[in-house]
């Protein structure tokens, strides 16, 4: 096991499988020395924990929790292309999406959960700049979406 993945265990967390695709994608595709996921849903064992607008149906707490688990899923698909995630140098960009309740304008506070799981993972390769998005929808009413763009060591 890698020592970034000794890192993920350490905090009581388990890399996933990676999430299959639910339309004509890859999971993540590598040009050059980045690494470029597409949007990673909160899926848990091939199912959402939670669906709905973050500010109605789920709590902003909550859905910082799930845009975590985009980023654990994330850190999969990478590691799907790359098969060691020590390879990573750094965590480039992170992207969220957050289907918002239309007063709800908490969205950064949400995609902390990513940002923050990924320091604590990765460290110093962890610090990232990073856009987050309210959106109406997203795919199967997930409350959050999180992509990542890592650069790799050669």
């Amino acid at each position: 096991m890698s020592a970034v993945e000794d890192k993920i265990a350490a905090l009581g967390l388990k890399l996933p499988q990676v999430v299959p695709p639910l339309a004509a994608y890859q999971p993540a595709v590598r040009s050059g020395a980045y690494v470029y996921t597409s949007g990673q849903l909160p899926m848990v064992d091939g199912a959402l924990p939670a669906t709905g607008k973050v500010g109605a149906e789920v709590g902003a707490e909550q859905a910082k929790e799930l845009a975590a688990t985009c980023a654990l899923n994330a850190l999969a698909a990478v590691k799907s292309v790359i098969g060691d995630l020590d390879k990573i140098q750094r965590v480039v960009k992170v992207v969220g999406f957050v289907a918002s309740a239309p007063d709800f304008t908490g969205q950064p506070g949400v995609l902390n959960g990513a940002s923050e799981l990924l320091g604590e993972i990765l460290g110093e390769k962890g610090v990232h700049a990073r856009s987050a998005v309210g959106v109406a929808v997203l795919p199967l009413d997930a409350p959050v979406e999180v992509e990542i763009q890592v650069e790799i060591a050669e």
